[in-house]
């Protein structure tokens, strides 16, 4: 998912902060130890990250999880998650269960292990797990943590076992997870596996409320992630408490070849089949689907043990490796690249791909500030060797002839493309050096030298340009006013790309190049602020400027270098009271406070303001508001943008009508799943 993450940015530029602090008196004594599970109720931001909705959907992932690995394992083949009342949830699995019997050293139930111990589990080595996605999270001890309840039915050996925890308040402290009923046989059974039922505190997460479509757009992508796994998600809500009376089941037997297909769709391809191959060595597995397009933007997401890695890894290194050997192999066999002619390079093979990689392993080990990237370097040659003889047996079956050939023709067209753009694209650089025509009269510079706290405010035309730059702190606020609605990368070739002046000098302006030669490591500022009018036509041209940077510049994304300034409707004045107003509601609950008398100003667009306006409620750091763009889930993000902003009028209107609340003022909420 493509997500619109707020921020109320309160510190200076520099993040410097002047913290005066005594030592006297400062012992042992004021040292706190936090026991048990306190540590998560005092700090949830650091496991769970946030205690908005996100960090609430997280601590009901964690439990789905657990039984995802149940199942990924062998043990059952279905998972069932229920929106009960009051925001409660239920996710029951026909797994083992969790263990009853006493633990060695803790001397208590492995039930009571797994809820009120963190970092305890069966995951940390590889008796009972062969692949798990569960150590990347924070565990089931942390949704029991940040819960105001939460109770355990374990099915095991014939009896029925439950046991009950809760997070009172005492005095002035909050319990966290701690025993209200110990584990009790309360019947028999004959099957086996867990049902954990919970509610989220409100001490915690306010009154956020359980997401219906965040949950099963979720669910549906971990159902195509485990093919034969079957997922059920029963919404039993009243209205009033958020229900839509909904349910879903999913179940893909095609797995990613599936997934693929689902992701491609309303894009033309260059073949009905996605090409499917799957393979092991050891402990270690993987799976590859792929499937071209008629486009030209390469599409590759990756998994290890179910968890997206956003920023690929050695698996998709040995990936890109297996396919461009296999098709030039394949090529020179069958007399389709002659002798004096040179191999396709790994990019002409994968312009229009559309791939999803699975890897189950252990002993992962990812990389990166965001761990995001796998880092095992031996995974690489273990998918390359994997993925180039699966492939190449699969090539040589009957019936894949013509996929190959097309595939192969499709590269060969892109080489001469490459080729062409490659051209352009140092002509381009050398007309830049040369006068630098494309920022002449456009961007207006800052003054400092420290790209970690420059910024640069993309703004919509001239007036509301020239407003910004007199608005500015010139020391690191740089102003690139564009003319008119920026170019819809989605529907245009590379070369017109290039070719756009105003995306010529936003590309010019950032210094990282575009992808394929993107560079993260020449970016000059460190947030990228698109400054757009609050009406529909702003709304437009935030969505062309983040399909822009999706497509071209997705690591800026990614690593949370790109915002969106968020300025007021509305000015609410009575007599020296100012009151700006960011959406209707707000101008409702200001009207009320400020009473009748006060005057309303609704500011139509940027330009309106005046350079003092502009400053206070959209550029001073101290005050104003920002968004920070990321992607949780890069898969299904491609797949809106694609049916959204691509080619195809008709499934873009059915979509809409699908999921767009038109009762929102904000319109087609790109974060909140499919709404």
């Amino acid at each position: 998912m493509l997500y619109l993450v707020h921020y109320i940015v309160l510190c200076a530029p520099n993040g410097a902060q002047k913290v005066e602090m005594a030592n006297q008196g400062y012992n042992a004594k004021d040292i706190s130890v936090l026991e048990g599970l306190e540590a998560v109720r005092k700090r949830p931001g650091m496991y769970i990250g946030t205690t908005g909705a996100k960090g609430m959907h997280h601590i009901l992932w964690e439990i789905i999880d657990n039984s995802i690995d149940e199942v990924a394992n062998g043990f059952g083949n279905s998972v069932t998650v229920e929106l009960l009342d009051d925001n409660v949830a239920r996710v029951t699995d026909n797994g083992r269960g969790i263990p009853v019997d006493k633990h060695p050293k803790l001397k208590v139930s492995g039930v009571e292990v797994v809820f009120t111990q963190l970092h305890a589990g069966a995951k940390f080595d590889n008796a009972q797990y062969g692949f798990s996605g569960g150590l990347h999270g924070v565990g089931a001890s942390v949704t029991n943590a940040l819960s105001e309840w939460l109770t355990v039915q374990v099915r095991r050996d014939g009896n029925e076992y439950m046991m009950e925890f809760y997070s009172p308040q005492i005095g002035n402290r909050i319990k966290s997870g701690i025993v209200k009923t110990p584990l009790t046989v309360v019947g028999k059974t004959k099957g086996s596996g867990t049902t954990v039922t919970f509610k989220p505190d409100e001490r915690v997460f306010g009154r956020e409320k359980f997401d219906y479509a965040v949950i099963s757009e979720r669910l549906r992508d971990t159902a195509y992630l485990n093919k034969g796994l079957s997922i059920k998600l029963i919404d039993s809500r009243m209205p009033l408490d958020g229900g839509t009376g909904a349910s879903d089941e999913f179940c893909f037997k095609g797995g990613i070849a599936d997934y693929v297909q689902f992701l491609n769709e309303g894009r033309s391809v260059l073949y009905d089949k996605p090409l499917y191959v799957e393979g092991s060595d050891d402990h270690f597995v993987v799976e590859v689907a792929i499937q071209h397009t008629q486009e030209f933007a390469e599409n590759i997401y990756s998994y290890v043990n179910n968890i997206p890695t956003l920023e690929g890894g050695t698996h998709e290194i040995g990936f890109k490796s297996a396919l461009t050997k296999v098709f030039n192999d394949y090529a020179r066999r069958n007399n389709i690249l002659k002798d004096k002619q040179a191999n396709l390079a790994g990019e002409d093979f994968r312009e229009g791909i559309s791939a999803v990689i699975i890897v189950r392993m252990q002993n992962v080990q990812f990389e990166g500030q965001t761990k995001n990237r796998l880092g095992n370097p031996e995974v690489k040659q273990k998918v390359d060797n994997i993925v180039t003889e699966k492939l190449t047996e699969l090539l040589q079956q009957r019936g894949y002839k013509a996929t190959a050939e097309k595939i192969i023709a499709k590269a060969m067209g892109a080489a001469k493309s490459r080729e062409a753009v490659k051209r352009a694209r140092d002509l381009s650089r050398q007309q830049n050096k040369l006068s630098g025509l494309n920022l002449v009269g456009k961007i207006a510079n800052c003054s400092g030298k420290n790209y970690a706290i420059n910024e640069l405010f993309i703004v919509e035309g001239d007036s509301a340009g020239g407003s910004a730059k007199q608005a500015r702190d010139k020391h690191y606020q740089a102003i690139l006013p564009l003319k008119g609605k920026p170019l819809n990368v989605e529907k245009t070739k590379i070369e017109k790309i290039l070719a756009n002046e105003e995306l010529a000098s936003l590309i010019s302006a950032l210094g990282t190049g575009i992808e394929p030669e993107f560079s993260i490591e020449n970016l000059k500022y460190d947030k990228i602020i698109i400054l757009a009018d609050a009406d529909q036509d702003g709304a437009h041209i935030r969505a062309l400027l983040l399909t822009f940077f999706f497509r071209f510049m997705r690591q800026l994304i990614i690593e949370g270098h790109v915002y969106i300034g968020m300025p007021p409707l509305y000015r609410l004045q009575k007599k020296d009271e100012i009151l700006y107003c960011y959406d209707d509601a707000a101008l409702v609950e200001g009207q009320k406070r400020m009473g009748k008398s006060a005057t309303v100003q609704r500011f139509k667009g940027l330009g309106e303001m005046n350079p003092e306006q502009l400053w206070d409620t959209t550029m001073d750091p101290a005050k104003r508001n920002l968004t920070c763009v990321t992607i949780d889930d890069a898969a299904m993000a491609d797949r809106r943008i694609s049916i959204l902003m691509g080619g195809d009028s008709n499934i873009r209107k059915d979509y809409i009508y699908k999921y767009a609340n038109f009762n929102n003022i904000g319109g087609f909420d790109f974060g909140r799943g499919e709404e």
